[in-house]
């Protein structure tokens, strides 16, 4: 009996030992500290911040502060996190809805980015001429007329946090000078006004050629030197045409949509140009055109 009663004791001490070591952080089993609990699985940086309705007036911004630290009449600049930024769909020059920000300047995609997963690739000099528009840490995003859902970041090369729309990074052009402005649309075929689902907005601007959505091109213009220079061929048609001179256009003038490809007979790598491409190494297809598709 009392060996008995022994062992239920015994017993009952060791499961009250086991709890308290699992109570203290330590492995049962191993008696190795237990793991600390982590985040959970898909928090991101986003997480950290602050979405809220309406603008940054609405909501009492301080002045000289986020979206208005730069002053109209002055070039966008390589940005500081800033601790509130606006998303506001609104209308600038052709371009409607387009994204703006609370100071009324157009906001840009560029092609080149991803916007799933969400990913930055201009950096450098480009991030100069396209500043980026970042939000520090905790900082808070104002929406006005863009769904939050629509609304996240991606963080850079250099660890700061890009806002992204519809998965797409946004940036400044350091060449629109007033709100309003879209000096941005069409630069190289790869930059276009955002609109409030992350999509290209508007219709071409003068001497910017297409973009995304609008005109099939029925023609182009392919060019040995940049900027267009000579000597050039021409295509027209519809469906797919392969160059005459394979591989040695660097820049191209077309008035609508085409798709361009690295191989004859459409295939191979492919990107879809909307408008004049000044550069098409800014693309990567410098010299590498072998054939076009219309329509």
């Amino acid at each position: 009996m009392f060996s008995k009663r022994f062992g239920m004791i015994a017993g009952a001490a060791a499961a009250s030992a086991l709890l308290l070591t699992a109570c203290n952080g330590t492995d049962a089993q191993t008696g190795a500290a237990a793991p600390a609990s982590s985040p959970a699985a898909g928090q991101d940086s986003a997480q950290q911040l602050n979405f809220l309705s309406g603008t940054a007036q609405q909501n009492k911004a301080q002045p000289k502060t986020g979206d208005w630290a730069n002053d109209p009449g002055k070039p966008a600049v390589k940005p500081v996190a800033k601790k509130w930024v606006q998303l506001s769909a609104s209308k600038a020059g052709n371009l409607d809805p387009v994204v703006v920000n609370g100071a009324g300047f157009t906001l840009y995609r560029f092609d080149p980015d991803d916007a799933n997963p969400s990913k930055s690739n201009c950096n450098g000099a480009c991030a100069v001429t396209w500043p980026p528009v970042v939000v520090a840490p905790g900082g808070r995003i104002f929406i006005d007329g863009v769904k939050k859902s629509d609304v996240g970041v991606v963080k850079r090369d250099d660890g700061s946090l890009q806002v992204t729309v519809g998965g797409w990074p946004v940036y400044r052009f350091s060449k629109d000078q007033k709100p309003g402005d879209t000096n941005g649309q069409g630069v190289g075929g790869t930059w276009f006004g955002v609109t409030p689902d992350g999509k290209k907005a508007g219709a071409p601007e003068a001497g910017q050629g297409g973009q995304g959505g609008g005109k099939a091109a029925t023609s182009v213009t392919l060019s040995d030197e940049k900027n267009f220079g000579d000597p050039s061929e021409g295509l027209a048609g519809s469906g797919c045409k392969n160059v005459g001179r394979d591989n040695s256009a660097s820049s191209l003038q077309t008035s609508g949509s085409l798709k361009i490809w690295s191989e004859k007979n459409c295939t191979g790598k492919s990107k879809v140009v909307n408008g004049d491409v000044a550069d098409l190494n800014t693309i990567g297809f410098d010299n590498t055109i072998s054939s076009v598709f219309f329509g």
